[in-house]
């Protein structure tokens, strides 16, 4: 997986990029559901394997599941741009399995479950897959995970959140 903070800041610049108004519980909510899939991990205190359906990188990571749970939040909180909450929520929370599919470990995300059980990597395996548990972060596998995340997801976040700045100053 990627690290929490790799998560995080793809949450963060899409609520960013793809809302006007600037709401902090959309924001929030946005960041949260980058983490969340990996509720999963523990599938690995109840004994379920991780290739099992609701193992690690299993149904939490899905698309079914990210649909599910943009739709939930969406009537929950997004009372006044449902459309945009739904896009923000969705695409935060299928964020997680597309950088875990693009890490350099695991077994592979399964973004089809309940439908098909197998798991997928991308060609680009660049992102150094993330210790799970904290005490193994803060070690040189956790630098070379942040490294690894600074280039390929904060750089390319960073960016966009620039050229969206500049975009709305010459707007103003």
């Amino acid at each position: 997986m990627a690290s929490i903070f790799g998560h995080a800041i793809v949450g963060f610049t899409l609520s960013k990029v793809l809302s006007k108004k600037n709401s902090k519980i959309l924001l929030l909510l946005a960041v949260a559901s980058t983490i969340l899939p990996d509720i999963d991990v523990l599938a690995f205190s109840f004994s379920i394997p991780y290739e099992a359906p609701f193992g690690h990188r299993g149904f939490a990571h899905s698309i079914v599941f990210a649909v599910l749970w943009a739709t939930l939040l969406m009537f929950i909180f997004g009372s006044l741009n449902r459309k945009i909450w739904w896009i923000v929520i969705f695409l935060s929370t299928i964020s997680h399995g597309i950088l875990d599919a693009m890490t350099s470990g695991g077994k592979g995300v399964g973004f089809f479950i309940p439908f098909n059980n197998s798991r997928f990597f991308f060609p680009f395996r660049e992102i150094v897959v993330s210790p799970i548990g904290i005490e193994k972060f803060f070690s040189e596998w956790g630098i070379k995970v942040i490294l690894s995340e600074l280039k390929y997801i904060v750089l390319p976040c960073f960016v966009i959140l620039i050229v969206l700045f500049l975009i709305k100053k010459s707007k103003s």
